[in-house]
């Protein structure tokens, strides 16, 4: 395993991985700072989540180096430090939201109130008591944020978490995001839309399983001479071989 270089909260070193008997990563470098948000960007198909999945350990036939805040990805001391929100739901349907996070809160031993206050930072208040299955598609991946977030995670792992969301409710998150990382929380938050890699501290663009660059949007635009970022992804995208 290698050694988290100072500055680093993960370090990926050619980590490639197979699926389905055929590669789906292949032998992909990257480091993403402490204390920020970084997009991982990238159509759809292109390898963000099994990417995600290699990061928090849960991701069969991975090859290559992985350091996550200094330990192996399955490590289970890194479990209570983690925290991974996946695009499917991570919630019981048979409960309540409240009855889901207060179950949660028990398993991972958070302080004593941290559900009332995250029912109110995901915008879940009115909906609290009502079961999971009666929640609409947005609604459900707030509940999902909110697991992701007890515990009060160093790193969080984010997959696609504003997906279904009316931009009222997508610009309180990302505010939440920057909240978070302004608080030393290290975020990888994924999504296919190219407006939310601006918001970003920096960005991890992805196609087919590669890395197309890792850089701040404004050195993206700046490199490729473009207007913005769906335009310089474009143009990665024919700069390679």
């Amino acid at each position: 395993m290698m050694n988290l270089s100072a500055g680093h909260a993960v370090e990926a070193h050619d980590l490639s991985v197979r699926r389905g008997g055929r590669e789906v990563v292949h032998g992909v470098t990257f480091a993403l700072p402490a204390g920020r948000i970084t997009g991982l960007i990238g159509p759809s198909g292109g390898g963000k989540t099994t990417l995600m999945r290699a990061i928090v350990g849960v991701q069969r036939h991975v090859r290559g180096e992985v350091s996550v805040l200094g330990m192996a990805p399955d490590s289970a001391a890194l479990r209570r430090r983690l925290g991974y929100g996946t695009q499917s739901l991570a919630a019981y349907e048979d409960l309540s939201v409240r009855e889901n996070l207060e179950y949660f809160a028990a398993l991972v031993g958070t302080r004593r109130g941290q559900v009332h206050e995250l029912l109110a930072r995901v915008d879940l208040q009115t909906t609290a008591d009502r079961l999971v299955r009666s929640l609409s598609g947005g609604q459900r991946s707030r509940v999902s944020l909110a697991t992701a977030l007890l515990g009060e995670p160093e790193l969080l792992v984010l997959d696609e978490p504003t997906v279904g969301l009316d931009p009222v409710l997508r610009e309180r998150l990302w505010g939440l995001f920057r909240e978070l990382a302004g608080a030393g929380v290290t975020l990888l938050v994924s999504s296919h839309v190219m407006d939310e890699a601006a918001r970003c501290d920096e960005v991890l663009l992805v196609r087919d399983g590669r890395v197309l660059a890792q850089a701040t949007p404004a050195e993206l635009t700046q490199r490729t001479g473009a207007e913005d970022l769906e335009q310089a992804f474009l143009r990665l995208v024919e700069e390679r071989p």
